[in-house]
């Protein structure tokens, strides 16, 4: 039998079609469940839907692509969009850093204190982003906050400046991301062979010479997962920001997309406006992890 012949017998097809199979039963809930707000969200994006649409005084009125040409052709919204790219690249990078850096401290560490920093890890990353929000924001509060008083900063706003504020919020979204970098991470550090780092041991690499030419090219795969997952939730932050600088800050200085979304359809009713912004915010989404996971396949890497 040829090769061609080979690759379209039904047991060949069956075969590739398989993983696809498995995947079914997940896709029978999941598409449903995105897919129609999805929907729902593109189509209110093209339509003029006010709170008179919302009370049914008015009917909706279809308007193509005239809030995205809105949407462009307002300064603020191209002020937010680079505020909110800059603000999610350092998460992603601090996140990261910290997660790598204390999980290789796991894999250094005995078990007592391995275990310990674990447990403290997972209570962060289960602690409610409410939670951690309103914990944050008092241990930095100018008259009782806890860093104040350490610090002898009496009375010192740490949400008056825009880019202080922007520390302390971050500071927190790492807080509260890091965990999962830490144990995805350590996992994979303890799935690579012992003979390796022996072996890079022997050679003279230092503990970072290891984790930077032996370790990390092996994790790539699980870097990419984590790099991934990272700028979703980094780029599509909300709580903290709006929880933490009171809805954006000072007029608005610490304003990023989600914010400033929420403010366009539940502050001003223009939900069909709104609706636009977050079309825009998932199609840069996408387009940012379909390109990052064409860069992994162009140099050999499989997710």
């Amino acid at each position: 039998m040829t090769a061609v012949a080979l690759a379209r017998s039904p047991s060949r097809c069956g075969f590739r079609a398989r993983p696809w199979l498995y995947l079914l039963p997940a896709a029978a809930v999941l598409v449903p469940m995105f897919g129609y707000p999805l929907y729902t969200l593109g189509l209110l994006s093209v339509f003029d839907y006010r709170q008179a649409q919302v009370s049914g005084g008015r009917p909706s009125t279809f308007v193509g692509f005239a809030n995205y040409a809105t949407l462009f052709g307002d300064a603020r919204f191209w002020e937010v969009l680079l505020q909110t790219v800059g603000f999610a690249a350092a998460l992603v990078v601090a996140t990261l850093a910290v997660g790598a850096a204390l999980a290789v401290l796991l894999t250094r560490t005995g078990p007592v204190p391995r275990t310990a920093l674990s447990l403290a890890a997972l209570g962060a990353w289960a602690a409610p982003a409410m939670t951690g929000s309103t914990v944050w924001m008092f241990l930095f509060d100018a008259e009782l906050g806890l860093v104040n008083q350490v610090l002898g900063l009496d009375g010192f706003n740490w949400f008056y400046d825009r880019w202080v504020s922007f520390g302390v919020v971050g500071a927190t979204i790492v807080w509260h991301s890091f965990p999962l970098v830490m144990l995805t991470l350590y996992a994979g550090i303890q799935a690579i062979p012992a003979s390796v780092l022996e072996a890079a041991a022997l050679d003279g690499a230092s503990a970072w010479q290891s984790f930077w030419k032996v370790m990390t090219p092996m994790l790539r795969p699980l870097v990419a997962i984590v790099v991934i997952q990272s700028v979703i939730w980094d780029f599509k932050v909300f709580t903290q920001i709006y929880v933490m600088t009171n809805g954006g800050g000072v007029a608005g200085q610490n304003t990023v997309l989600n914010v400033y979304a929420y403010q366009t359809a539940f502050g001003s009713s223009e939900y069909g406006l709104g609706s636009a912004i977050a079309v825009v915010m998932t199609l840069i989404l996408l387009a940012v992890t379909l390109l990052y996971i064409r860069a992994l396949h162009r140099g050999g890497e499989r997710l």
